[in-house]
């Protein structure tokens, strides 16, 4: 063995507290002491701990402010109050009546959208326009009904000071189970942290950033580290996790805060995969004794509404079968004008429901891994199709884009493509820098693939091809890759698989670019060759390591799961000590063995962090990025089989946690 295993943490950072809930009375006033707890990060979570949990979760709606004057939250003109009304769907229905609503490029959700009554027809604002209160307020058109309001307790000698731009939600059945609430602004950051106080809450759900495009959305109203005083509350982090679609921050007040990071400046999210998860994530660590849920965005409506009707309608689909979102949406606009600001949220409320109800939640626990995979193997499907079959066929159900593969199939480009199926999406696709004078240039087969924790953590790729070696080595050196993974050998079954890219002994060059070997080493299952890289103009050098794993027989998967468990957590080793720039994996056409060495890194990652894992849903997301990632059923199975043998390695939990 050449190579050590090696297990990674989930654990950022970690600031240690005293975890002690103090009042410390000064004069008449009670000073709160909120010392930090845990927040998760993956580009969506936020924790806040108090002796009560709050997170926040964070996404990005663009809504336009300035610090130095107010702006208004821009609203769609609406149908008049006699507008058609929508009935409640039938789960089973609601695949097809998805796609009637989505054609025509979604006319009928424009329609249906325009159709929801704007706000109250009896609700007032006094409080909100009372000139005390008009600067707490961050948009002047976005504000809360006298009758759904959150009330602070008043400050002896304070006019208004119970007011703070926040309205009562209604869940599916639960009275008051969210609470609606603007980005704090610098100047109501205190009374924020009084509200989460005073109504209990144990879990802030943030989604917007701090700032979108150069514009203020939000107040930062955590520290980085140590303690920071909000009025009469301490606040102090504890614990800070970063994921690939949220991030949890743990405050010790305590309470969590779950803040999604993966909402777009415009539109909505790519995929509803990432906030199903943190939704799941936010009722998993929601209290049953807490008070409400704090859900914010930047005024408060649109993101906060999405993700407040998103959670209703899943309860409302196990308890009825069915989903009223025209009507949930337009019964809590009576307790907060606008929630969902688009129809493109709407929509996307739509597709979250649609995504849930035909692949439901996929999650295991290590522990219930082996009976799941028993019931994977039997035959009890219909048409003697075993289970894993069944999993497996909805992956090769799912639409590809080919509608998105515009540069990749440019007459240009086309030659470049060692496999006409499997070119890559426009929207994450490589791109290099374009040679000057010559076009098309900056295309190449390769597209950028998401890690556990860090987005473009991948470059999924094919083979090079003889006249595509140097736009390999461009790649390469461009996107600051220091490991390459290898799945094939360079001839399989008498038919050219890839092209040597590394000399043998000495040096030779490709374009601007000089390879030379360094030195190689072979282990178990791979083979490790350092490549020092050399950019000719500049002279500039770069090591590159190549990862060439053997294990992979030409017909079929790997006997066992050893192998690629070592070479993933040698790969790992190398990106600590080289830095976390992307990993370029490839194997012939970069689809079948790339995705499954890249499925496999994710999931593994994700066993050791959580001791969880969901095989379905990564090789699903992986495809949403590439096509046929995860080729075969045998490569989908394979999958399965190497965490199985990763868990039986290492079967004290405590050893890979």
């Amino acid at each position: 063995m050449c190579i050590t295993r090696t297990h990674t943490h989930t654990h950022t950072h970690t600031h240690t507290h005293t975890h002690t809930h103090t009042h410390t009375h000064t004069g008449s006033e009670t000073l709160y002491e909120i010392k930090t707890g845990n927040v998760l990060s993956s580009n969506s979570i936020q924790n806040v701990h108090r002796f009560f949990t709050f997170r926040v979760f964070d996404s990005n709606i663009h809504v336009p402010y300035s610090s130095t004057e107010q702006q208004t939250v821009v609203l769609l003109p609406r149908s008049p109050s006699t507008s058609k009304k929508y009935l409640p769907i039938p789960v089973d229905s609601l695949e097809e009546e998805y796609r009637i609503r989505s054609a025509d490029d979604g006319k009928l959700f424009r329609e249906e959208y325009s159709s929801l009554p704007g706000g109250s027809t009896q609700g007032t604002c006094e409080e909100a326009n009372k000139d005390e209160n008009k600067e707490k307020n961050r948009y002047p058109n976005i504000l809360p009904y006298d009758h759904s309001r959150v009330i602070l307790t008043p400050i002896e000698g304070v006019p208004c000071s119970d007011y703070i731009n926040a309205s009562y939600i209604d869940g599916y059945t639960d009275k008051n189970k969210f609470i609606a609430a603007q980005g704090p602004k610098q100047d109501t950051v205190a009374d924020f942290w009084r509200m989460i106080w005073e109504q209990k809450s144990a879990t802030i759900v943030m989604l917007t950033n701090l700032k979108e495009r150069k514009e203020d959305k939000c107040y930062q109203y955590w520290p980085d580290q140590g303690c920071w005083t909000y009025g009469n509350v301490r606040v102090a982090v504890e614990d800070f996790t970063a994921l690939v679609d949220y991030t949890i921050r743990k405050f010790y007040m305590m309470s969590p805060a779950l803040h999604f990071t993966s909402w777009p400046d415009f539109g909505v999210p790519f995929s509803p995969i990432g906030m199903l998860k943190f939704l799941k994530k936010v009722k998993q660590v929601n209290p049953s004794y807490a008070g409400p849920i704090v859900v914010h965005c930047s005024a408060g409506v649109g993101r906060t509404g999405t993700f407040i009707v998103i959670d209703a309608m899943i309860d409302m689909m196990y308890a009825e079968k069915k989903v009223d979102v025209f009507g949930f949406v337009s019964r809590i606009r009576e307790q907060r004008s606008q929630l969902i600001q688009t129809d493109l949220q709407y929509s996307f409320v739509y597709q979250a429901l649609l995504e849930y109800f035909l692949y439901g939640d996929t999650e295991l626990d290590v522990s219930s891994l082996e009976g799941h995979l028993d019931k994977l193997h039997n035959t009890s499907a219909p048409l003697d199709r075993v289970g894993l079959e069944e999993e497996f066929k909805k992956l090769t159900n799912m639409r590809i884009m080919k509608e998105n593969m515009r540069a990749g199939n440019l007459p240009a480009n086309m030659k470049k493509n060692r496999v006409l199926q499997i070119i890559p999406y426009d929207f994450n696709r490589v791109i290099l820098s374009m040679k000057r004078g010559q076009e098309f240039t900056d295309y190449i087969n390769a597209s950028f693939i998401d890690g556990y924790r860090q987005k473009d953590y991948f470059i999924a790729t094919q083979g090079p091809l003889a006249h595509t070696v140097d736009d390999f080595w461009r790649m390469v050196w461009e996107w600051k890759c220091h490991s390459i993974v290898m799945l094939t050998e360079l001839q399989e079954r008498d038919q050219d698989k890839c092209l040597q890219y590394w000399p043998t002994e000495d040096s030779v060059t490709y374009g601007d670019f000089t390879v030379e070997i360094k030195g190689d080493m072979l282990c178990d299952a791979f083979s490790l060759r350092d490549l020092l890289l050399t950019y000719g103009p500049e002279k500039q050098t770069r090591l590159v390591r190549q990862f060439h794993f053997h294990g992979w027989p030409e017909i079929g998967i790997p006997t066992e799961g050893k192998g690629m468990i070592d070479i993933i957590a040698a790969v790992q080793k190398q990106q600590q000590q080289s830095g976390n720039h992307p990993i370029v994996v490839h194997c012939s056409a970069g689809a079948g063995r790339t995705g499954t060495f890249i499925a496999l890194s994710n999931i593994l990652e994700r066993v050791k962090a959580e001791g969880l894992l969901d095989v379905f849903q990564t090789v699903k997301s992986l495809r949403m990025q590439r096509p046929h990632m995860v080729q075969t059923v045998e490569q989908y199975d394979f999958c399965y089989k190497v965490v199985q043998d990763f868990v039986d390695i290492f079967s004290d939990y405590a050893n890979f946690k």
